[in-house]
């Protein structure tokens, strides 16, 4: 047998336990090293799988990525969350739909400190949904909301997915997490809009609310200035040079401790939380990785990704025809598998091939997160809206996807401006560039 046929078998024998919902790191690891045993030797793959987890779990660059959860769980466990909600609807709630928009505009601010999608979903339902339900608002709708708002934190730095994607193609992190977000901004303006038409349409989904007065508006501003300022100078510093993205999430950390002491809410409790909510989040992200490394070196002496890349290459269609032919297999695939371990499956199969036709790699790692965004919502996989339905059990799971189906709407947009305007995600980078 050769090792091309026992790479198909290997992918194929991959799909299948994935799909009877075994853990998605296990399942990697477990095929890639019997298969590299099956094409190789077993001590050959047992030397491969020890190798690989070490180097997974003492690289540098990755560190970047506890640091940056630890600094959305301290703004968590500090507050943050609800003051950012409060903000957001002192200013929307006048509008139709406002304590919805209100909640959009919350995930996008609070995925920019956090870097999780799902995080950002548990997070915003756990302080929004009540608050909706307060005002009758439609369950579909509230929950809905919830669930594409969460998946902002895909998109907006600091973004888990970006630190990966960054790490797997060896583009420059800082860079990602520039061209994420006008990207980012411009779903959020999109799922508003998608929420004030169905409120148009049929206003019994929200029924209005009071609208706040102006001074109150700016005073709700400033229980999240102390976030803001650390996200800017963050962010600002990583983009102007000053710190790498290691320590820029390094100083993140050390000031959301240090806003959270000068607010009186530092304890050894919060600490404590948050210090065990980094840790779980954290390794789960690096068992995938390292899982998905695994598996990627047993496709790798298969010679099934050079051969998949090289056929996708020589196809007698236009590159934009492959282009969009690779976008309809991760929306396709998204509504199987989960979003992080995708991206690590099968950015080094495609990766050739947009490197091959020339494409910005910083726009194509957006346009892959941008997409992948969709199956955080879309059945059966839609991990936001079991995280929504689990935070909420009055709520049925299919009446979360039933109100997020309508938000899709809004990244197909999302992407069609993408492609045809691909500066919108290669702007920001360009300028720190030059």
């Amino acid at each position: 047998m050769t090792p091309m046929v026992i790479g198909v078998i290997g992918c194929l024998a991959l799909l299948l336990l994935l799909m009877c919902s075994m853990p998605v790191a296990i399942v990697m690891g477990v095929v890639g090293v019997v298969g590299y045993a099956w094409v190789i030797s077993g001590k050959a793959a047992l030397a491969m799988l020890s190798a690989d987890i070490y180097d997974i779990f003492s690289n540098y660059s990755l560190t970047v990525i506890p640091l940056f959860v630890f600094m959305g769980q301290v703004a968590f466990h500090t507050g943050i969350s609800r003051r950012l909600f409060a903000a957001a609807n002192s200013w929307l709630s006048s509008l139709k739909g406002g304590l919805a928009m209100a909640t959009i505009g919350a995930c996008a601010a609070f995925g920019a400190i956090c870097g999780s999608g799902p995080a950002t979903a548990a997070t915003m339902a756990a302080v929004a949904l009540p608050e909706m339900r307060r005002y009758k608002y439609d369950d579909a709708l509230s929950s809905g909301s919830v669930a594409a708002g969460g998946g902002l934190g895909m998109l907006i730095p600091p973004s888990v997915v970006f630190i990966v994607y960054g790490i797997l193609t060896e583009q420059s992190i800082g860079k990602l997490f520039m061209a994420g977000v006008v990207p980012g901004l411009l779903v959020a303006v999109l799922f508003c809009l998608v929420i004030s038409a169905r409120c148009h349409f049929n206003p019994g989904l929200a029924p209005p609310t009071v609208s706040v007065p102006w001074r109150a508006r700016f005073k709700s501003l400033w229980g999240v200035t102390e976030m803001l300022v650390l996200f800017l100078f963050v962010m600002g510093g990583m983009f102007a040079g000053f710190f790498t993205p290691t320590e820029a999430a390094a100083v993140g950390a050390a000031g959301s401790v240090i806003i959270a002491a000068a607010g009186g809410n530092c304890s050894l409790k919060m600490l404590t939380a948050a210090a065990q909510e980094t840790v779980r989040t954290s390794c789960m992200v690096l068992v995938i990785v390292a899982g998905a490394t695994i598996f990627g070196h047993f496709l790798a002496v298969t010679g099934l990704p050079m051969s998949f890349a090289e056929g996708l290459a020589g196809l007698p269609v236009p590159s934009w025809v492959v282009i969009v032919l690779i976008i309809l297999f991760y929306l396709v695939a998204g509504c199987f598998i989960d979003s992080l371990a995708l991206i690590l499956l099968t950015v080094p199969i495609f990766y050739p091939v947009i490197q091959g036709f020339g494409y910005d790699p910083i726009w194509f790692g957006v346009m892959i997160v941008l997409v992948t965004q969709m199956g955080v919502i879309t059945p059966p996989v839609g991990v936001n809206a079991y995280v929504v339905s689990g935070i909420d059990r009055s709520i049925p799971l299919q009446t979360v996807f039933r109100g997020a189906v309508p938000f899709l709407l809004a990244l197909v947009a999302a992407c069609v401006l993408l492609i045809l305007f691909p500066q919108l995600a290669t702007w920001l980078p360009g300028m720190a560039a030059s």
